[in-house]
């Protein structure tokens, strides 16, 4: 992977560059629509690639491995084969759902032991298995094997856990220098930062990642409950340490207001499963404020659903009408919201981006962080 930084804005820490791969050039910043289990959820590909336009999506090594199961993916020849999707993918190592989905978790120096959420059968996440995985998933960035502390979290634990996931990151790098890519392309490979919400532990965290001197790094738990503004103080420690010649990528991450805010302090990455899941469920998106879509209030609202949004069902459907497909409970309203919704999202950093090039992002976030923070 090569990373080309063009632009930082001049009042903000706010960046603009390029990553290219085997699968095509990604502009930063980026937001990655999750696509856990090779679907990008109520979304065809077809209006992925059209409508959405992402240069790349999130799938999860967690839920992949589980359902269809490496071997399936393998046979397909990689996971861009087998869903039909020839631009860039990202997977997250499945450390987050290990510990959020599974039930009667072990976690030892050698790996985590888990019950499947489907079936309840008993499985062992190594850092050296995880690799494996990743390597037969066939993504384009690759993730380390981590441990994401929750929120609260003691001192002590988030001391004891942050070292470890060091040394599972040495032992990750360790087992892919001996497993080759398996589908002619490249594998670029992210380390993560912890340490909850200790500025200490952030600091040692970050400057242990930079020093690996990885192709580019991520920030992990974070978004799991902690007000924002310590997210926020947690990023910009991070990225005053990590190397500014490599593109960062905040996991899990969030609003379209924390993206903005964290675009702000150096970030270049997002992904997040708020678009869907709260399209899913009828609360829209958009650069003037939120939408509750299922309140009686649009009932008889005919106007477009956005008629600034980027996506065909912005113009081509009223809120009253999807409205009426929710109180229906039609399938097609949580897609026509879903990709409204992604669209939006799409938008936001791509707006964000053209700013940062153009100098002024920083009056432009300030104008939109108040608009966004709105109930419609």
């Amino acid at each position: 992977m090569q990373f080309s930084l063009l632009h930082t804005d001049p009042s903000t820490k706010a960046r603009a560059g390029e990553m290219i791969t085997d699968h095509g050039t990604i502009k930063t910043p980026i937001f990655m629509p999750v696509g856990t289990v090779a679907t990008v959820k109520g979304v065809h590909q077809k209006e992925l690639r059209e409508e959405i336009d992402p240069d790349i999506i999130l799938g999860n090594t967690y839920h992949l491995y589980l359902r269809p199961g490496t071997e399936i993916i393998r046979k397909a020849g990689g996971l861009h084969a087998f869903m039909g999707w020839d631009r860039n993918i990202l997977t997250d190592s499945g450390g987050y759902q290990v510990y959020s989905l599974s039930a009667n978790i072990k976690i030892r120096e050698e790996g985590v032991k888990f019950k499947s959420h489907i079936d309840g059968s008993l499985h062992m996440f190594t850092p050296e298995r995880v690799m494996e995985i990743q390597r037969t998933i066939g993504a384009d960035i690759i993730m380390a094997f981590d441990e994401c502390t929750p929120y609260p979290c003691e001192y002590d634990y988030a001391r004891r856990s942050m070292h470890m996931t060091h040394r599972w990151l040495d032992r990750c790098i360790t087992h892919l220098k001996k497993t080759p890519t398996l589908y002619g392309y490249s594998q670029t490979f992210f380390p993560i930062v912890q340490g909850s919400t200790f500025k200490d532990l952030r600091k040692m965290s970050a400057e242990y990642i930079a020093g690996v001197g990885a192709e580019g790094n991520a920030i992990g738990g974070l978004s799991v409950g902690e007000p924002a503004e310590e997210m926020y103080a947690m990023t910009e420690v991070v990225c005053d340490i990590l190397p500014e010649d490599k593109p960062r990528y905040l996991m899990g991450v969030g609003t379209p207001i924390n993206i903005l805010e964290n675009i702000a302090l150096g970030i270049d990455m997002f992904d997040c499963v708020m678009p869907t899941r709260n399209g899913r469920n009828g609360m829209l998106f958009t650069a003037h404020g939120t939408i509750n879509i299922k309140n009686k209030k649009w009932e008889d609202d005919f106007s477009p659903i956005d008629k600034h949004g980027p996506t065909f069902v912005d113009r081509e459907y009223s809120k009253a009408y999807l409205r009426h497909l929710f109180a229906a409970n039609e399938y097609l309203g949580r897609q026509i919201a879903t990709i409204h919704n992604l669209g939006f999202y799409m938008w936001l950093v791509r707006e964000a981006r053209k700013h940062i090039l153009a100098g002024d992002f920083g009056t432009w976030k300030a104008m939109m962080v108040k608009q966004m923070d709105k109930r419609l």
